[in-house]
């Protein structure tokens, strides 16, 4: 008796129907199989959103394009968030963690260099997010790079009014800074620019200070020294 009176497939139809043969499993390309998804989590949601506001702007994000990015349905997001505002807020804590606190020093004016340059340079990454940040900062980035700015400043000397003055005026200068620049940046048309000195240095009787001081020049004054030397004059108040 073979084993097709057994009811048992022959060695050759196992091989012509199921492709079986010995140590093919070795050889065989694996098929590519669907993966799951990865858990919706608040944390997976914001990093989603960040990138998205980078791509779209603030006018750009909205909670159904957030639910398309992370594949779910938007009724998924609101377990986690409950409106835009709340996606908004994370996102900006969450690219705060990006201004690497420094390790404090012996100059204070070196401390709030090194926080500040840090905090213009991720908010330039993120061009959104300067608008944002006049609203309540209560995310525990915000606030731990505040305290080590406030921090800073205590042993510089600045205490109540005269601290809250500083603060107000270097925050401002770091966000108005940013908001220039980054807006300046996307208009990233050189021939626009360069019409806009032409038409100042064609009236250039009305405004003396403006061209004599290189006022829309591209290239007559660094940006980042600039923006150190601005932080120095407040320093030195």
């Amino acid at each position: 008796m073979d084993a097709n009176e057994l009811g048992e497939p022959s060695v050759g139809e196992t091989n012509g129907r199921r492709g079986g043969t010995a140590g093919a499993v070795w050889l065989r390309e694996e098929a590519d199989r669907p993966r799951r998804a990865a858990p919706l989590t608040r944390e997976r949601i914001v990093e989603v959103a960040a990138t998205l506001l980078d791509e779209r702007g603030i006018d750009g994000l909205t909670m159904r394009n957030l639910a398309q990015r992370l594949a779910v349905t938007s009724t998924a997001l609101y377990w986690h968030v409950k409106t835009k505002d709340d996606v908004l807020d994370l996102a900006l804590d969450h690219i705060f963690a990006e201004v690497l606190l420094p390790d404090a020093g012996d100059d204070w004016r070196d401390d709030v260099r090194a926080l500040t340059s840090r905090w213009r340079a991720t908010m330039l990454r993120h061009p959104w997010a300067p608008s944002l940040i006049g609203r309540p900062m209560l995310g525990p980035n915000v606030l731990a790079r505040t305290e080590f700015l406030q921090s800073a400043l205590v042993r510089g000397g600045f205490t109540d009014l005269r601290l809250a003055v500083i603060t107000r005026l270097i925050a401002n200068y770091v966000i108005g800074a940013a908001i220039t620049e980054a807006t300046w940046r996307q208009t990233d048309d050189p021939g626009a620019r360069a019409e806009a000195r032409r038409q100042l240095l064609a009236n250039a009787d009305a405004y003396p200070a403006l061209v004599g001081s290189g006022h829309l020049e591209d290239g007559r004054w660094n940006d980042d020294d600039l923006f150190q030397r601005g932080i120095d004059s407040i320093l030195a108040m």
